[in-house]
């Protein structure tokens, strides 16, 4: 399982997600084919994390979306 983070290239907006395949995961995004992202394509790949299975990237996920995570994300977001 991956954990990844996009930034909208637009707008002030950081998505955490997982999925098996980012690559097409990333498409639907960017293709405004998810219902949460949509009014915020298009999107750039801030992080991905490669987890052992989906018990550990459930963990990590919560962790970037919570207050603590999104900050490093927005850190890391103003870097680039």
């Amino acid at each position: 399982m991956i954990v990844y983070a996009l930034s909208s290239i637009n707008r002030n907006y950081i998505y955490v997600g997982m999925t098996q395949n980012l690559e097409e995961r990333f498409k639907r995004h960017n293709e405004g084919r998810e219902k949460t992202t949509k009014p915020y394509a298009p999107f750039s790949i801030l992080y991905q994390e490669e987890c052992p299975d989906r018990i550990a990237a459930r963990k990590r996920e919560k962790f970037w979306k919570s207050g603590i995570g999104k900050e490093k994300l927005r850190t890391l977001r103003d870097q680039t």
